[in-house]
C-alpha cells in the first residue's frame, strides 16, 4: 500500500514543485520550497507527505551522476569498442581526460539540491501532523539519504561545504558563501548521520513490504560498514574503523534468511516483474512503467539501424540483433577487446551471460563491434522497450565483499564471504578461494567486484575504498598514476569559486 501511495506522492510532486520556487542559493544551487509551502506542510500532513516523497524523487534524478561517478572512471569500459561516436562526457572520465580547465561535475553535480530538500523534510516532517512513527522512521529514511549524498560527494571532491539546515531567507549573496570543510569533518558529518539514522529506526531490522526502494536500517549499517572501511583506509581511522565496519556488517550477516540473501538466479536480482520483496536488494531507486524510467543506459544499448548488420554469435548461422526486442540506443561506450575476452573466458560464471551480450558483424569475419548492456534491458510494452528495472544502491552482495574487505584489512580470513559470492555465480564448478595475504585478498575480491556489479556504479568506489595502490594498478598508467594523485579527486570550476569567494580549488589543481 505505501509503494502505491508513495508513486501517486512521486507524480504530485513533479506536478507542483514548479510553483514551491522561491529562490537560487548562489553557491549551491539550491531551490527551496517556499514560505506557504512550509507552512502547508506543517499543517497538512499530505503536503508533508508530498515534500517527503519528493526528497526520493530527486534522489532518482541524480541516478545518472551516482552512476558517472562509481562506474566510469574505473577500468571496466576504456579503450572500448562501440558502433557509434563515443559518448563524450563518459569518454572524459574513463580517460581521466580532468583538470582545472577541465571539470566534468559543476555545481558539485548539484548535489546541493538534494541536500537542502532533504535538510527541509528532516526540519519539516517532525513538526507536522503525520503519525509520530511515521515521521520519525521517514526522518531516519532522511538522515541515511543524506549520509550517502555527502559520502558520494567525500569520495569525489575531498572537503566539501557543511549545510544541514533548511534555508529560510536570503537577503544578499555572501550569505551564501560558505567555505569548504576538511575530509575528515565531512565525514565525521556523514558518520553522526548514520548514527542518527540508526537512532531513530530503533531496533526494526525489517523491509517495507513491495519494492524495496525506501531506506531502511539494514541500508544504514550497510552504509556504515561502506563508510568506515573508507575512513580507515583513507582518514587515518585503521584498525578500530575496519572493526566497527565489521561490527555493523557482521549485524546485516546475522539477518540472512528468506527476506535477506543472494538470488541463486543472479539475473533475478535485475528482473522487472520480480522487484516485489526481492531478497537480495537492500535499497534500490524505483524506475516503474508510467513514471520514470532509466535513462542512463542508453549508451550502452545499440541503434536499431545498425542492429540488422551485427549478430551475438560468431559462426555462419548468426543470430541477428534485429530480433532482440525492441532495443534502440545509441551505442557510444564499449569495452576493449581484452576486457571482453577477460570476463568471457570462464564460461561457467551466471554473471557474464545476465550482464552484456557481446555484438559481432553477421558476416565473416565476425569482427566484435561491441557490447550491449542487457543487465537493465528492462521488459517490453506493446511495441516498445520500457526501462523499468529498479537501480540498486546496496544489495546482500554488497554485504559480503564489504565484509570480505572489512575482514581483510583486519588480517582475518575472508574466504567465506568470497565463496559465498563465488558459488553462487558458478555453482559446482566455483573454485573456492583460500585465505592467502592481504594484497592476494584484496585482489581476489576486486575481481569479484568487477564481475558481479558491472553497470552498478561500484568498481570505481571498489577500488578507491581498498587503496591508491589498487587503483594504480587497474587504471592505465597514462590516464592515472601515482604522478597525478590529484585526480583521484575532481576539480571545481573557476566559476564556483567566482560565485563564492570562500571556496578553494581542491588540493592538487
Amino acid at each position: 500500500m505505501r509503494q502505491n501511495t508513495s508513486i501517486y506522492k512521486l507524480l504530485l510532486y513533479v506536478a507542483i514543485t514548479t510553483s514551491l520556487i522561491s529562490c537560487k542559493r548562489q553557491l549551491e544551487e539550491v531551490i527551496p520550497q517556499d514560505r506557504i509551502s512550509k507552512s502547508l506542510a506543517l499543517t497538512d500532513a499530505g503536503a508533508a507527505q508530498t515534500l517527503y516523497a519528493g526528497a526520493y524523487a530527486l534522489f532518482r534524478s541524480n541516478v545518472s551522476t551516482f552512476f558517472n561517478l562509481g562506474e566510469m572512471r574505473s577500468d571496466i569500459w576504456v579503450d572500448g569498442i562501440y558502433t557509434e561516436s563515443p559518448n563524450a562526457g563518459m569518454l572524459q572520465l574513463y580517460t581521466h581526460n580532468i583538470s582545472a580547465l577541465n571539470v566534468p561535475f559543476d555545481n558539485w553535480a548539484g548535489f546541493y539540491n538534494l541536500i537542502y530538500n532533504i535538510n527541509n523534510v528532516i526540519d519539516v516532517l517532525p513538526k507536522s501532523p503525520v503519525d509520530a512513527a511515521i515521521s520519525q522512521r521517514e526522518v531516519a529514511e532522511m538522515y541515511g539519504l543524506r549520509a550517502y549524498i555527502y559520502y558520494t560527494m567525500l569520495k569525489t571532491w575531498g572537503g566539501v561545504p557543511i549545510t544541514t539546515t533548511p534555508v529560510i531567507t536570503i537577503n544578499n549573496a555572501a550569505e551564501t558563501y560558505k567555505a569548504r570543510s576538511t575530509p575528515d569533518s565531512v565525514m565525521l558529518q556523514i558518520k553522526s548521520d548514520i548514527e542518527k539514522s540508526l537512532e531513530l529506526f530503533g531496533n526494526a531490522n525489517t523491509f517495507p513490504s513491495g519494492n524495496r526502494v525506501f531506506w531502511n536500517r539494514i541500508t544504514s549499517l550497510v552504509l556504515k560498514g561502506d563508510v568506515y572501511i573508507w575512513s580507515g583506509t583513507h582518514l587515518e581511522g585503521g584498525k578500530a574503523d575496519f572493526t566497527t565496519a565489521k561490527a555493523a556488517l557482521a549485524e546485516v550477516e546475522a539477518l540472512q534468511g528468506t527476506s535477506l540473501m543472494l538470488n541463486a538466479n543472479y539475473a533475478d536480482i535485475f528482473d522487472p516483474t520480480k522487484k516485489s520483496n526481492n531478497p537480495e536488494i537492500i535499497f534500490a531507486v524505483n524506475y516503474e512503467l508510467g513514471q520514470a524510467t532509466q535513462t542512463t543506459f542508453t549508451s550502452f544499448l545499440v541503434n536499431n539501424i545498425q542492429a540488422s548488420g551485427l549478430s551475438f554469435a560468431k559462426d555462419t548461422t548468426p543470430k541477428v540483433l534485429s530480433v532482440y526486442p525492441y532495443v534502440s540506443g545509441a551505442n557510444g561506450v564499449g569495452m576493449s577487446q581484452a576486457t571482453i575476452n577477460k570476463l568471457t573466458a570462464d564460461t561457467t560464471d551466471q554473471r557474464i551471460p545476465k550482464t552484456f551480450r557481446v555484438m559481432y558483424t553477421a558476416k565473416s569475419p565476425f569482427d566484435t563491434r561491441g557490447i550491449l548492456l542487457t543487465k537493465f534491458i528492462g521488459t517490453t510494452s506493446g511495441s516498445t522497450q520500457v526501462y523499468n528495472n529498479d537501480y540498486p544502491v546496496y544489495r546482500y552482495a554488497d554485504v559480503l565483499l564489504l565484509m570480505a574487505e572489512a575482514k581483510t584489512k583486519l588480517g582475518e580470513d575472508p574466504a567465506s564471504e568470497i565463496n559465498q559470492i563465488r558459488k553462487r555465480a558458478h555453482g559446482d564448478a566455483a573454485q573456492l578461494f583460500t585465505n592467502g595475504s592481504v594484497s592476494s585478498n584484496m585482489n581476489a575480491i576486486l575481481d569479484e567486484y568487477l564481475r558481479e556489479f558491472i553497470g552498478e556504479g561500484k568498481r570505481w568506489w571498489a577500488l578507491r575504498r581498498a587503496g591508491d595502490d589498487y587503483v594504480y594498478a587497474a587504471i592505465r598508467p597514462s590516464y592515472l598514476s601515482p604522478t597525478t594523485t590529484a585526480k583521484l579527486l575532481l576539480p571545481i570550476s573557476q566559476t564556483m569559486m567566482n560565485n563564492d569567494p570562500l571556496l578553494t580549488q581542491t588540493p592538487g589543481y
